[in-house]
C-alpha cells in the first residue's frame, strides 16, 4: 500500500514538474510584456512594477485589434469549413457503401501526405486568376478541406452504434436529419476537440498568409514580424505584448471547450 502511494505521489510530482516547464514560457511571455520598457531584459521572475507601456507602444505601431479580428475570422471560418467538410465526408465514408469506396478513401487520406509547398503554387495561381490575392477569403479558400479531420472523425463514426441509425431510418428520418439529430449530438466531444485543434492550427499559420497577403500585415503572425529588424533595433517589449494577445483567444477557447475535449480523449481511450 505504501509503495503504491509513493508511486502515485511520484507520478503526480512528475506531472506537476512537466506542467510547470510547459507553462513557464507562457508565463515569461506575459511577464516580459508587463515590464517597463527599460526592464525588458531583466531576469527577475516577477515583473514589478507592472506597466502597460509595451501594449500601448504596440497599439501605436500596428492595428492590434484589426489584426486580431482578421486572424480570428480566418481561423474560425477555416476551422468551421474543415469541420463541416470532414463531418459530411466521414459520414458518407462510414454510413454508405458505394463503388471504389476504399480506394477513394485512401486517395483522399493520401492527400494528407502531400506537403503543402507542393500545392501552394497551383493554389496561388488559382487565387490570382480569381482575383483573391491579398484578401482574407483567399487565405481561407484553399484550407477548407482537411484530410486529417476526415481521418479522425471517421474513426469516431466507425465506432458509432449502427443500431441508432437503423432505428432512425425506421422512423422515416432522412439521412440529413439522422446526421444532425442523431449523429452530431453524440459526437459533440469529438467535434469540440477537433474544432480546437483546427482553430489553433489556423490561428498559428504564418507561411500561407504571408504568401497571399503580400501587401499588408493582415494577421497577427505577420504583424509580429514588423517588430523584428526595425530601423533602430528589435522591439522585444511590443512584440511580446502582441504575442501575449495572440495567446488569449486560444486559451479562452480551450477553457470554454475543456470538458468536451477531455470527454473526447476519455471516449477514445475506452474504444
Amino acid at each position: 500500500m505504501m509503495i503504491d502511494r509513493l508511486r502515485g505521489a511520484g507520478s503526480h510530482l512528475l506531472l506537476a514538474v512537466t506542467a510547470l516547464l510547459c507553462a513557464f514560457p507562457i508565463y515569461w511571455l506575459f511577464a516580459t510584456a508587463l515590464r517597463r520598457p527599460q526592464d525588458v531584459w531583466s531576469l527577475s521572475p516577477i515583473p514589478w512594477p507592472l506597466s502597460t507601456a509595451n501594449y500601448l507602444d504596440a497599439a501605436r505601431q500596428v492595428d492590434v485589434l484589426g489584426l486580431i479580428g482578421n486572424t480570428f475570422f480566418i481561423a474560425a471560418l477555416s476551422a468551421a469549413g474543415q469541420l463541416l467538410v470532414a463531418l459530411l465526408a466521414s459520414y458518407a465514408f462510414t454510413m454508405y457503401t458505394f463503388p471504389l469506396q476504399r480506394i477513394l478513401y485512401l486517395a483522399f487520406v493520401g492527400t494528407w501526405l502531400v506537403p503543402f509547398q507542393v500545392t501552394m503554387l497551383p493554389n496561388y495561381i488559382l487565387l490570382n486568376q480569381l482575383g483573391l490575392l491579398n484578401t482574407l477569403v483567399g487565405v481561407v479558400l484553399p484550407t477548407l478541406c482537411s484530410a486529417l479531420a476526415v481521418l479522425l472523425l471517421r474513426q469516431h463514426l466507425a465506432a458509432f452504434p449502427k443500431e441508432l441509425v437503423a432505428a432512425a431510418k425506421m422512423d422515416g428520418r432522412s439521412s440529413w436529419s439522422i446526421l444532425w439529430t442523431v449523429v452530431v449530438p453524440n459526437l459533440r466531444p469529438a467535434l469540440a476537440a477537433l474544432a480546437i485543434l483546427l482553430f489553433i492550427n489556423e490561428w498559428n499559420e504564418y507561411f500561407w498568409p504571408a504568401v497571399v497577403l503580400r501587401k499588408s500585415n493582415g494577421v497577427l503572425q505577420l504583424g509580429l514580424r514588423s517588430f523584428l529588424s526595425s530601423a533602430e533595433q528589435d522591439q522585444w517589449g511590443p512584440m511580446m505584448a502582441v504575442a501575449s494577445l495572440a495567446c488569449l483567444p486560444v486559451m479562452v477557447l480551450y477553457l470554454v471547450l475543456q470538458r468536451q475535449i477531455v470527454n473526447a480523449f476519455v471516449r477514445s481511450g475506452l474504444k
